[in-house]
């Protein structure tokens, strides 16, 4: 049984700050193939497809596409706010090994 991955109360919230929900966006999270680790992680403003996995809270959304689904099994998509930055993370239960910006990741 697969886990959906989880999204925190900061990244609804982030999402609401941007108005996406108002725009009639999502925030897409994908796993491509590539990056320095195997795969890397696509994260888009993006409107939901028919297939795609919705994620709900604070009216927004968090879509995943039904290939990317395996690979974020249990992980948790949240917002966070460094010195370097603001960004989108996602901590990944499946990752073996990932890069130093966490972008890209190997199972």
């Amino acid at each position: 049984m697969q886990l959906p991955p989880t999204v925190t109360e900061r990244a609804f919230a982030r999402l609401a700050e941007i108005g996406a929900g108002e725009q009639g966006q999502a925030l897409r999270v994908a796993v491509e193939g590539g990056g320095c680790s195997g795969f890397q992680y696509e994260i888009k403003l993006d409107a939901p497809a028919d297939d795609d996995l919705v994620l709900e809270g604070n009216g927004e959304k968090v879509i995943v596409d039904e290939v990317s689904l395996p690979f974020l099994t249990g992980a948790t998509i949240d917002f966070t706010e460094e010195l370097i930055g603001a960004r989108f993370v996602i901590e990944n239960p499946n990752a073996t090994a990932s890069c130093g910006c966490g972008t890209s990741f190997s199972m």
